[in-house]
């Protein structure tokens, strides 16, 4: 069947030459081949239309009303095939439009979108961009359908058709409110720390964080006095009330900017925040996707 359709567009490229050129002789000279062989390329070309295309005038070969027909959409359409051929495996954001779905969570949608969309802007005003959030255990699923086309989140358990790369890691660090009455004793302890009320960001009812976790290998726990989604929202908390939040030193400066809070070091040592880059293999090649994951890339890592 590849054969076949393969020698079918190989057959409207002889019949464009015809019709373009007004005979068998010109078009064979500028398809490089024999006259038998434009020749038998019209035969086969009659048959498949049930016409006879050209007809001959006195010396002269006439393309048939149906030939006279099929000229513009024939041109047009080998013109737009050749234009996908020679763009395969590249992508031009400044002449292409294109629109890409982004998963990312709060607060990175916060922090890093300026940088990402004044990217996208500054490349192309063809290319549009939608952020969602997409429940980790869907962000496999919504890759592979191509529902999104880049996912941002710490390490998730995902099989191998899904790519990743680590694109940013950072040190926790605690935001309280200027004169907290931990901060008047000195440095921030680990005693101290777990003496507090904390906040905690999530989307889950329930379910430790990655500092709980590190808390209780030591035998450890906290109090969450209060869970919510939104690290803006919980920082106008911690400034208005004793709540200490945990949360990666990259974001603290900027989420907090204008608030009447301070951010001192975590008083242990832990694993860092991570965050991932993933996309699924299929999208591996994919000159678009690759253009954008390199625009992600340069954005977290330049700002």
């Amino acid at each position: 069947m590849v054969h076949e359709r393969r020698a079918d567009l190989e057959l409207l490229r002889v019949l464009d030459a015809i019709l373009g050129e007004g005979g068998v002789t010109r078009a064979a000279e500028r398809m490089n081949l024999s006259q038998s062989a434009i020749s038998h390329s019209l035969a086969r070309l009659r048959l498949m239309f049930g016409d006879p295309l050209l007809t001959r005038e006195g010396r002269k070969l006439v393309p048939t009303p149906l030939a006279r027909e099929l000229v513009t959409p024939l041109r047009q359409g080998l013109e737009t095939l050749d234009r996908l051929v020679a763009g395969a495996g590249r992508f031009d954001p400044a002449m292409s439009e294109a629109q890409f779905t982004i998963s990312l969570r709060d607060p990175t949608e916060t922090l890093m979108l300026p940088a990402i969309m004044g990217r996208i802007a500054r490349a192309g005003r063809g290319i549009d961009l939608r952020t969602v959030q997409v429940r980790r255990r869907n962000v496999e699923s919504a890759l592979g359908t191509g529902t999104v086309s880049l996912a941002i989140d710490i390490a998730l358990p995902l099989t191998d058709s899904v790519r990743r790369l680590k694109i940013s890691a950072d040190r926790a660090v605690v935001v309280m409110r200027r004169g907290h009455p931990a901060l008047r004793k000195g440095r921030l302890t680990l005693d101290r720390y777990l003496e507090q009320d904390h906040v905690m960001v999530t989307s889950r009812r329930q379910g430790p964080g990655l500092e709980d976790v590190e808390l209780s290998k030591r035998g450890l726990s906290r109090r969450i006095r209060l869970r919510c989604r939104n690290y803006l929202a919980a920082l106008r908390a911690v400034a208005a009330s004793d709540l200490v939040l945990t949360m990666a030193e990259r974001y603290a400066p900027i989420l907090s900017a204008g608030l009447r809070t301070e951010t001192v070091a975590f008083p242990f040592r832990m694993p860092t925040l991570d965050l991932y880059l993933y996309w699924h293999a299929s999208a591996d090649g994919d000159a678009a996707n690759r253009w954008l994951r390199g625009l992600v890339i340069d954005a977290f890592r330049n700002g």
